[in-house]
């Protein structure tokens, strides 16, 4: 397998720690990039000249043209670039702080918008290319408390499933990756908006319906992503976890079935 260059933001821990050390680990070169570098910098004491460390922030579109940029004079092309920066703000949709929630989507959608023009021309007069977008399962459900960030989820896997569409003459690959619940600090990276008290059994139930036994090792998640990018003709979505599936079909079911109950009233409003 040829040597791949990638780009990764949100490089410093959680699922961008783990892809960059596997795909380190495995003879290919990556660009790590985060907000706050200081745990990257023992990367490259590792792993020398494979790895360049930038600090970025994806709500910053300059800086993430000019790291690109830069990126790819350093290391004469980029391979596989991951949009993986992102964090969840949580609370009932009544709850949220409309500044907090642009806020989310400024670095979860805007910030992968971003990386995705910023590598675009240069994937392009490359002749190819693959870009993987971090979704979740809350990118396909939404779940009560979970609005704001779902939206955000729904709002890149609805991007990259155009782009693919866009780019798929053009030798560029997408892979939309859909991870259930891991253990990866994401959740002590969470904003939460100011407690309703009519939203408190709400918010109990999600908790009492939270199953623990789903949590899984986010370093197993490493041999999957690095089968996707290996792949000739790699999946637009790719879920994470041994319950994803189950789930998936689950909201998938119920919703085929509202339709086919509103069929009637649906194909009625075609035309008078």
């Amino acid at each position: 397998m040829a040597e791949k260059i990638w780009f990764v933001t949100g490089a410093s821990s959680g699922f961008g720690r783990i892809w960059t050390e596997a795909a380190l680990e495995r003879g290919d070169k990556v660009v790590a990039t985060a907000r706050h570098i200081g745990p990257l910098k023992e990367l490259t004491a590792r792993f020398g000249d494979a790895v360049l460390v930038r600090t970025l922030d994806v709500t910053d579109r300059e800086a993430v043209f000019a790291v690109v940029r830069e990126s790819a004079a350093h290391f004469g092309r980029l391979d596989v670039v991951v949009s993986n920066a992102g964090y969840s703000y949580t609370g009932a949709v009544e709850e949220l702080d409309h500044d907090e929630a642009r806020a989310n989507f400024d670095t979860n959608v805007f910030g992968t918008l971003s990386v995705v023009q910023a590598v675009l021309p240069l994937l392009r007069r490359q002749g190819g290319g693959h870009i993987l977008t971090v979704s979740s399962i809350g990118g396909v459900a939404g779940f009560p408390t979970g609005g704001a960030y779902g939206a955000s989820k729904f709002a890149v896997e609805a991007m990259s499933e155009a782009l693919a569409g866009e780019v798929s003459g053009l030798g560029i690959k997408v892979t939309i990756i859909e991870p259930g619940s891991y253990v990866t600090g994401f959740r002590t990276a969470t904003r939460v908006a100011t407690a309703m008290p009519e939203y408190d059994d709400v918010r109990t139930a999600i908790r009492a319906s939270f199953d623990p036994s789903t949590t899984g090792d986010a370093t197993a998640t490493a041999p999957a992503v690095l089968a996707v990018v290996d792949a000739e003709r790699p999946p637009l979505r790719l879920l994470l976890g041994d319950w994803v599936l189950d789930r998936v079909k689950s909201v998938y079911a119920e919703r085929v079935s509202t339709w086919e109950q509103w069929a009637p009233v649906s194909r009625a409003a075609q035309r008078v």
